[in-house]
């Protein structure tokens, strides 16, 4: 069910939230929290659909703001709410606000949504793109007890990174780190099969992918070692490869879906570990809402602290690197034999003139 509220109120939404609810024959609310969307016109309809996904594990009421930008000077100045409610099938387990923000009420966004908050339940605020540095000094920020972002979609991931880094708050969380969690628990995994000291870590991705710092900065926090990081063609992470004193360990997943465990002493196996949709992800980061700290450490450690990554290099061009090494070597052996070889040849240019006549009396005798 589908309610149009055309320059409403705050007010006027909570009542067609409740009339929706009375006409469907649901009057009582069994929402865990509220999750507010800060989003545009272009990304709502994915945002929005990804948070009735996560409302299958999460029922919640969920806010999507979306401020619209005004033209002339005149509709600027002026405050307008537009709202559309949906109760029912249309919005998954839950209820579903989208509120249209115009003119002055873009700057007080908060107070349009403070009266829609479930009461006595957490509030998750949930940036999909242009998230703040500073989510937890924003207005809407300040309302929750989690402020979740994406760095993926920010224009220079390695400077948002730093930028997080200093303006973290407790119940920031990214769904860049959200999207190595299986990774860091297939890693974990390994090492606590063997118990022997890593020494070294190479964390191979695509460019200018958040995760893929994100994880290199986490081993290099909890091990204490030195990681390189390698860029390739992707999709995403591509491998991890440690150095033990027991061995190499590696795990490979060069599709994006099936990956391949290599350990010292053990056949190879291969583990589903494909990329998730933005539904499940955001499904992850509901179901525990108190800080992250290991998110917190990680994001501390600097990124600036693993260097410049590296291009990694493939079978191929590996073996070309070798080709060329060898001409180099051969240089001094290559001008000796540039030296005689004219010279044995000299003489038997002089005796070609002499070898042609009898060649030709010969072959005249036997016509």
């Amino acid at each position: 069910m589908k309610i149009d509220l055309t320059e409403t109120t705050a007010s006027k939404v909570n009542k067609a939230l409740v009339q929706g609810r009375r006409t469907i024959g649901t009057p009582a609310i069994g929402m865990v929290l509220t999750l507010v969307i800060v989003t545009d016109e272009e990304n709502a309809y994915d945002a929005l659909k990804a948070a009735n996904e996560a409302s299958r594990e999460h029922p919640s009421r969920t806010l999507v703001v979306i401020k619209r930008v005004s033209r002339s000077p005149r509709d600027r100045a002026k405050a307008r709410l537009d709202a559309e409610v949906r109760v029912g099938a249309d919005a998954g387990t839950g209820e579903t606000v989208v509120l249209r923000l115009y003119g002055e009420a873009i700057n007080h966004a908060q107070s349009v949504v403070l009266p829609l908050l479930l009461p006595d339940a957490p509030v998750v605020v949930w940036w999909p793109v242009n998230a703040p540095v500073d989510a937890a000094r924003d207005p809407l920020g300040a309302l929750a007890q989690r402020r979740v972002t994406d760095m993926y979609t920010a224009e220079n991931p390695l400077r948002e990174l730093a930028e997080r880094a200093e303006a973290y708050s407790p119940g920031d969380t990214d769904l860049s780190w959200t999207r190595v969690t299986p990774w860091r628990s297939m890693l974990a995994a390994a090492l606590d099969q063997l118990p022997c000291k890593v020494s070294e870590v190479e964390v191979e991705g695509e460019e200018f992918n958040p995760s893929v710092e994100l994880l290199a900065m986490w081993l290099a926090d909890r091990l204490n070692v030195p990681v390189r990081r390698l860029l390739s063609a992707g999709p995403g992470l591509t491998a991890v490869r440690m150095e033990t004193d027991c061995g190499p360990v590696a795990l490979d997943r060069a599709d994006g879906s099936l990956a391949t465990l290599a350990m010292q002493g053990q056949p190879d196996r291969n583990v589903a570990l494909k990329r998730r949709d933005t539904a499940e992800l955001l499904a992850e980061e509901l179901r525990r809402l108190d800080p992250d700290d290991t998110y917190a450490s990680t994001l501390k450690y600097g990124v600036d602290r693993l260097g410049e990554p590296e291009r990694a290099q493939t079978p191929l061009a590996a073996r070309a690197a070798e080709s060329a090494d060898e001409p180099v070597a051969s240089a001094a052996d290559a001008a000796d034999g540039a030296d005689t070889k004219p010279k044995a040849k000299a003489p038997a240019k002089k005796s070609a003139s002499k070898k042609a006549a009898p060649k030709a009396d010969s072959k005249a005798d036997s016509e």
